[in-house]
């Protein structure tokens, strides 16, 4: 079968691997779409970073590695002791694999695994014909719920948790900084937990557009002060959350500024230097920088769910390429700005 293959630093090549079995416990999925994330990105340009060039702990596997851990597909076989999935359901892949004993696992916070492992990182994953995943990674999907569609559950997820650590409601005032992939699914699980204040802080002309045709309200941080914007229309007293979907520092101190009092800064980035933290900032007004990481099968269950309902609109920032182009017009695109989010069909 034909795989995306990672071998190293700016070493990614299309190959022909052996088509895997499922095992014990394990599910063989014939993939539908696999997306691209910043995580690749980061890994192709600049790692490796998490791939592991020795075997992991969990997994056993070490670099040379099949990327890919946003995907969905159709189950084409199941091995011994599977007992909820049949083959020919359509699934998405929740792709971390956990210890089951450390402290975050045995609290029910298995994304803060001590050992965690990522489908497509420490194993085999979906930028590939076929993969083969353990049960407890498979999510049905409703009929309602597209394959192409559940291919983007993974980074959606990663919204939906971010969104629940701003502790928000519906009454609640929001800022979202960044309006890449993740400051959209940002934008939409908000609006999913009864938020109308929202305001979308983007430099990129591109990107405001994109988000805007989906209905939202942007600022443009390069023509306009930001905390002064905030400051007037709140009545200086601030927001309800913010969330840094951006990674950079200075959507880190515009945020702070614009918080109320003991409210919170949910950081859902990877930033690429060090930051600064305004402590001041932090202290005077009671205000705290929240991380957050992956999700869990809870926010993959409410994602799917709110998909059923569709709550989610993908046009105009989601594109489709064929595996054989992934590097030209996937990696290259992306990291240019050209795309905002890409999907690779290992079928074309």
């Amino acid at each position: 079968m034909r795989a995306a293959v990672y071998h190293g630093n700016r070493k990614l090549s299309i190959e022909d691997v052996p088509e895997p079995s499922p095992g014990k416990g394990q599910v063989k999925v014939r993939v539908s779409r696999n997306g691209i994330c910043g995580t690749d990105l980061h890994e192709y340009y600049d790692g490796p970073i998490f791939i592991p060039q020795e075997p992991h702990p969990l997994t056993g596997k070490s670099m040379p590695v099949v990327m890919g851990h946003e995907f969905s597909g159709v189950v084409t076989e199941i091995g011994p002791q599977v007992v909820n999935v049949r083959e020919g359901d359509h699934v998405v892949i929740e792709p971390i694999y956990r210890c089951g004993t450390c402290r975050a696992c045995r609290a029910g916070h298995y994304n803060l695994c001590s050992v965690i492992g990522f489908h497509g990182l420490m194993a085999d994953g979906g930028m590939a014909e076929y993969t083969v995943v353990p049960e407890n990674q498979v999510h049905k999907l409703p009929d309602q719920v597209p394959l192409e569609l559940g291919a983007l559950v993974e980074p959606l997820s990663v919204a939906y948790h971010a969104a629940t650590m701003g502790e928000v409601t519906s009454d609640s005032t929001a800022l979202i900084y960044g309006a890449g992939p993740i400051g959209i699914g940002l934008w939409f699980a908000l609006r999913s937990m009864g938020l109308t204040e929202i305001d979308v802080i983007e430099p990129s002309q591109t990107r405001r557009s994109s988000i805007e045709a989906l209905g939202a309200r942007t600022i443009d941080p390069t023509t306009q002060g930001v905390p002064a914007l905030i400051a007037d229309r709140t009545n200086g007293e601030g927001v309800d959350a913010a969330f840094d979907a951006a990674g950079v520092a200075p959507a880190v101190e515009s945020a702070l500024q614009c918080l109320a009092e003991r409210r919170p800064l949910v950081s859902v980035a990877i930033y690429d230097k060090p930051l600064s933290t305004p402590l001041l900032q932090l202290v005077l007004r009671e205000r705290r920088i929240q991380g957050t990481i992956c999700y869990t099968s809870e926010d993959y269950r409410a994602v799917i769910r709110l998909m059923a309902e569709g709550h989610y609109n993908t046009t105009g920032w989601v594109d489709t390429v064929p595996l054989s182009t992934v590097f030209e017009q996937g990696f290259e695109a992306l990291r240019a700005g050209r795309l905002m989010k890409v999907l690779v069909d290992p079928t074309r």
